[in-house]
């Protein structure tokens, strides 16, 4: 199993939208944010050629960046899967149990789940691995059943790494 983990592009600034009495829930991406995953999601499927699902955040920044991602893929279909939400790693942990043991999964999330889970699906433990920028992507190889310590790390791109390769 492949689990490429995907923080969500850049969304508008968390406190001026504060203002506007919405929920963060309903945070969206910025216009430049769009633009430049829209070239990443390229340069993503460069590297990887198909998926074999998408799962996505059910916050609407990472909906938004997931819809990217899927149409990059020709429109796979997403996935909703609260635990990217909410930081469980045990419940999706239980969810990557579900998939097929060779399925390429695509997962949209948040800082900081992604570099504590990367942190702890690679060590066993939690440490400082990396600060995972908006729009930036790691891909991990997963044995099921999928335990923290046992994954090992394919690669991790910056957002313009990722860009740079759909040029």
């Amino acid at each position: 199993m492949r689990l490429l983990l995907i923080r969500h592009a850049i969304a508008e600034d968390r406190f001026e939208f504060a203002r506007s009495g919405k929920s963060d829930y309903h945070r969206p991406l910025t216009a430049r944010g769009r633009r430049r995953m829209e070239k990443a999601a390229v340069g993503l499927r460069t590297l990887i050629p198909g998926l074999d699902v998408l799962a996505t955040s059910p916050l609407t920044r990472a909906v938004q960046t997931a819809e990217i991602v899927a149409a990059a893929f020709d429109g796979i279909a997403l996935d909703r899967v609260d635990a990217l939400g909410t930081g469980d790693l045990q419940a999706f942990v239980e969810w990557l149990g579900e998939c097929e043991p060779d399925d390429v999964i695509a997962a949209v999330g948040h800082e900081p789940h992604m570099s504590d889970w990367a942190a702890r699906l690679l060590t066993g433990g939690r440490h400082d691995f990396t600060a995972v920028k908006k729009g930036s992507a790691m891909l991990l190889e997963l044995t099921p059943p999928v335990t923290p310590g046992t994954a090992v790390l394919l690669w991790f791109l910056a957002p313009a790494q990722l860009r740079r390769l759909a040029e």
